[in-house]
């Protein structure tokens, strides 16, 4: 059983997903607007939310935004568009996974369940040290040289990712995979997200510490 959250403007489909959901056993709250499903997730936090991008009050992927600057739940995104780059956008934006309407209940409950394993993995060391970065993937907290690091979520996630595999070469196909959650994406994403870790690091890319890039294969994290 899961806390689920589902935001829906359409009072018919929300009626729908809520039936179906509770009648295998979760928890449901609802919202019909982004602002609501912000107030919901900030009052208690849902394991999960089911994101509709049509709603009344603000861009879909804007919502994503603010849901992400407030909270990282895992959001699977109900589109009606069967449209690669817009599904890579929403993933780039923090969706952890997508469905696209209409979709069966059957295909729902099969992608939450999915989604609810991945973040309900626990198998992790308390804290990853290199050099003098520490970071600590339970807390959610890094630290470079005793200092407290501010991080993006998915600043954090690829650099617990990258400590996690100290001195190794990481490919760009795995840090989509296990850090993206996609199987593709455009490599710009990456570099992007590389360079203002760099920022935050003291660094850059002609003059790294801590990241180094192998051109052609990928990136690896190292002490100095």
């Amino acid at each position: 059983m899961a806390n689920v959250l589902v935001v829906e403007d359409d009072p018919f489909v929300r009626s729908a997903l809520i039936r179906e959901l509770t009648e295998r056993a979760h928890a449901v709250r609802s919202a019909g607007t982004a602002l609501d499903a912000l107030r919901e997730v900030t009052r208690a936090a849902p394991d999960v939310v089911i994101l509709d991008l049509g709603l009344p009050d603000l861009d879909g992927a804007e919502a994503l935004k603010m849901l992400r600057g407030v909270s990282d739940v895992p959001v699977i995104v109900a589109t009606a568009r069967d449209d690669e780059t817009e599904i890579v956008r929403l993933l780039n934006a923090g969706a952890d996974d997508y469905l696209i309407k209409p979709f069966s209940a059957e295909h729902l409950s099969a992608r939450l369940g999915a989604v609810l394993r991945r973040s309900q993995q626990t198998a992790r060391p308390r804290a990853y040290q290199v050099g003098g970065l520490r970071v600590d993937p339970d807390r959610r907290e890094a630290f470079l040289d005793d200092r407290p690091l501010d991080l993006t979520r998915r600043e954090f996630d690829l650099l617990a990712h990258l400590a996690s595999r100290p001195g190794h070469v990481v490919s760009r196909r795995e840090l989509l995979t296990e850090v993206w959650r996609q199987p593709y994406g455009d490599d710009q994403t990456i570099d992007v997200h590389l360079s203002w870790l760099r920022r935050k690091l003291g660094e850059t890319a002609s003059r790294p510490r801590y990241l180094h890039t192998v051109r052609g294969v990928g990136v690896k994290l190292m002490a100095p």
